[in-house]
């Protein structure tokens, strides 16, 4: 699991950013994405890939997407 997290208090920014690579019940791999605000009700997004290592990968580079936002 990764969790990331961006707060600017000059901007009122107080967010985070969860993902976690998930095996399901049909043998799928799951990139689960959980984001929101701190104290609020977050959202998720499951992305489903054939090989833990595809999973690994879009993981990566959603990491890489998010720093670049500046979520650390």
């Amino acid at each position: 699991m990764i969790s990331l997290e961006r707060r600017d208090a000059a901007r009122n920014m107080a967010r985070y950013y969860c993902l976690t690579v998930e095996r399901n019940l049909f043998g799928e791999f799951s990139l689960v994405r959980t984001w929101g605000r701190f104290g609020k009700r977050s959202q998720e997004k499951i992305e489903l890939h054939l090989t833990e290592q595809d999973a690994q990968v879009a993981m990566a580079r959603k990491v890489q997407q998010k720093q670049r936002k500046g979520y650390a």
